[in-house]
This record gives structure tokens, C-alpha cells and sequence, in this order.
């Protein structure tokens, strides 16, 4: 099942999760930092893997002019319906329904560890970015999808089994106060991202790892980092 299917098969359980206030990882440790690292508003945006929404009406509210892209077809009818007067398009992020040069800025928040043709996304997003546009784009850190504590105790190991370096595919279930959701990702290594990154012609001008902040220090993800975030800027020779 390739990761595209996988997603739409979860539609229903994500906008639940998704949906539920401090219950998924978009209000701990994401939503004020990724914010931070987007140009000012107005601005034309494309949401690329934009799920039910939730990112792309947050942007609306604070005075983007978003249009979203996702795969699955269930999840851009929950995103039309949350927002009947907003711009949802179901697509493949590697073949996007865009103009080139149409936007100044991309958001890619959590999707590019979900995307099965990832370097062809990170091509297609450059494709419709301006001269000078930005793509701004969150994933699971690398160091998390690679490997897992050996316990719950706060200074536990961390171990990986197997290569970094190898691509391989994964399956998180989980079930917290009666929702369930199984994110089926791909890992790859970081030095994957940053060539799709370069060979689309796109240079990353600020990185941010993103650590369990709330953990007291020493503890296990306030010693490694959960997720990643960056900006790039696409070259005005492209």
C-alpha cells in the first residue's frame, strides 16, 4: 500500500485526532514555531499535504490567502467542509495543479515523511514558487523516525536498530483518550531532504530542531529533538 492509500484509509481517525484540542502534536510543539518561520501577512500560499485543514485555516485566520493541496479524497472533503469558502484541491504533491512562479510561499507541515515521491514534491513546490519565494516545511526528525528509547525512564537509551542511512517505511499506532490513529511515514535519512532540497534549486536559510521542551533537562526528547523545521528560499536564477 503505498503511503498515499495508507493516509486516506486513516482520514476518518485523523480528522478526529487532528480535530481534538492539545491532542495531537500541532498544539505542543509546533503551531507559535512554525509561525514564526513564515514571511509576514498577506500572502499568497499554497498548502501542500494540507489534511483536513487545520493549518490552512489557521493561516486564513491570521491573513494568508491559502489554497491546500492533498491527496486524499476524503480528507479535502472534510477540509471544504470546515471551510466552505476556501480553495482545496485534491492532488499528488508531485504533480501539482499550480502555475510555475504562481506563490510566494509554500507550507509543507508535516506531510514531505508522508509523500511517496518526496524529491518530485520538493520539485513541484520550487516549480510554483516565485523567484525569491519561500517553502517552509516541518517533518518528524530523522534522529526519531530512525530509533526508539529502550525504556520510558528519562535517562533510557536510545537505540537504532539497523542503518540511519536506510530508507525504510513505518507504522506509529497509537490510542490516547479513546481515538486511534496509525501515521504511516517513510524514514529517510537528513542528507535525503537536503538534496531534494538543493536539486530543486532551493537553499535553506534557517533550520530549527524542536525538542519535548516540557521534559525536565536530561530527559529523553529534551535530549534529542522530535521534529524539524526550516525555510528556503528558491534562487532567483531557478
Amino acid at each position: 500500500m503505498s503511503m498515499r492509500d495508507a493516509w486516506e484509509a486513516e482520514a476518518q481517525n485523523w480528522v478526529a485526532w487532528a480535530r481534538t484540542p492539545g491532542h495531537d502534536s500541532y498544539w505542543r510543539f509546533h503551531a507559535e514555531r512554525f509561525f514564526q518561520l513564515l514571511p509576514p501577512a498577506p500572502c499568497e500560499t499554497l498548502d501542500v499535504g494540507c489534511g483536513e485543514g487545520r493549518l490552512a485555516r489557521d493561516l486564513k485566520a491570521r491573513g494568508y490567502s491559502v489554497t491546500g493541496v492533498d491527496g486524499s479524497a476524503t480528507m479535502v472533503e472534510y477540509a471544504r467542509a470546515a471551510d466552505p469558502a476556501g480553495d482545496y484541491r485534491l492532488a499528488d504533491a508531485a504533480a501539482l495543479p499550480i502555475d510555475d512562479a504562481a506563490v510566494p510561499l509554500v507550507t509543507a507541515f508535516m506531510s514531505p515523511q508522508d509523500i511517496d515521491d518526496m524529491p518530485g514534491a520538493i520539485r513541484e513546490m520550487a516549480r510554483v514558487l516565485v523567484p525569491g519565494g519561500r517553502l517552509c516545511m516541518a517533518i518528524v526528525h530523522p534522529i526519531n523516525s530512525a530509533g526508539t528509547f529502550e525504556s520510558r525512564e528519562p535517562d533510557a537509551p536510545f537505540v537504532i536498530s539497523g542503518s540511519y542511512m536506510d530508507r525504510r517505511g513505518y507504522a506509529d499506532s497509537m490510542e490516547r483518550d479513546g481515538l486511534k490513529m496509525t501515521f504511516t511515514s517513510e524514514h529517510r535519512p537528513l542528507q535525503d531532504y537536503f538534496a531534494a532540497l538543493e536539486a530543486a534549486g532551493l537553499l535553506v536559510e534557517r533550520l530549527v530542531e524542536v525538542p519535548d521542551t516540557g521534559e525536565p533537562p536530561g530527559s529523553r526528547w529534551r535530549r534529542l529533538p522530535l521534529f524539524l523545521h526550516l525555510r528556503a528560499v528558491k534562487s532567483t536564477g531557478t
